[in-house]
């Protein structure tokens, strides 16, 4: 059976390496979540990664903080995310690369378009950290811009629930579950789905999101491989 996607996008949070821990790593769940996308990777899809940096930083708790400091802080908290995952993943024999917007060599690659996409043809996973460069943008919308510059079929989101619901399932008992969506629903009926620059960025490019939850990380290869898990939100 051939992977439903050919070329993804996977977001990751921050908070998903820390599992309990909270904060830093827990490298049982880093291993099995690289397990998974080695596992896809050798089943012929072409894989991206996204990661978030929550379980170092989160600038919007920064306080009286500088907003550009807190968010260049957020931005190394991911490089060093990027680069957990790049070594479990040759740990286990699989070829990966961490590329950053900010120039940060030797400890990674600046990011090139053209020399991302021929890694991904190639094989290796291809991990991008540091966000978009910027202040003020989030990691969903670094998720949202590169899948757009590589020509992603699809950004899988990886939560903490298992799709977008209308209200918060965890407070809401009879939160009401979407099987589908549009970006336009999305921003309109503001769900917490990723933040409204990255859902219009997903919108005007016409990219798909498949957001699905991570608490069973053999999710990831169920979804790559066209499952019927979470939620789907397409224009």
């Amino acid at each position: 059976m051939e992977p439903k996607y050919k070329r993804i996008l996977l977001k990751l949070s921050g908070e998903a390496l820390a599992g309990d821990n909270k904060m830093g790593y827990d490298f049982n769940i880093v291993t099995d979540i690289c397990e998974k996308i080695r596992e896809v990777s050798k089943q012929g899809a072409q894989v991206a990664v996204v990661v978030g940096g929550g379980n170092f930083w989160r600038g919007r708790s920064s306080g009286s903080m500088d907003r550009t400091t807190a968010d260049q802080m957020g931005m190394l908290a991911t490089v060093m995310n990027s680069l957990a995952v790049k070594d479990t993943l040759k740990s286990m024999g699989q070829d990966a690369v961490v590329m950053t917007s900010v120039n940060m060599s030797p400890i990674a690659e600046h990011f090139v378009k053209d020399n991302a996409v021929q890694y991904l043809e190639s094989g290796k996973i291809v991990i991008f950290g540091c966000g978009t460069g910027s202040p003020f943008f989030s990691t969903d919308t670094t998720a949202a811009l590169r899948a757009a510059e590589i020509g992603a079929d699809v950004i899988m989101k990886a939560t903490m629930v298992d799709g977008v619901y209308d209200s918060d399932p965890k407070k809401n008992p009879n939160a009401k579950k979407y099987d589908t969506l549009s970006f336009s629903e999305v921003l309109k009926k503001e769900l917490a789905v990723m933040d409204s620059t990255a859902a219009s960025m997903c919108r005007d490019n016409k990219i798909k999101l498949l957001v699905f939850s991570m608490e069973q990380s053999e999710n990831i290869v169920k979804a790559i491989m066209g499952e019927n898990i979470g939620t789907l939100v397409a224009e």
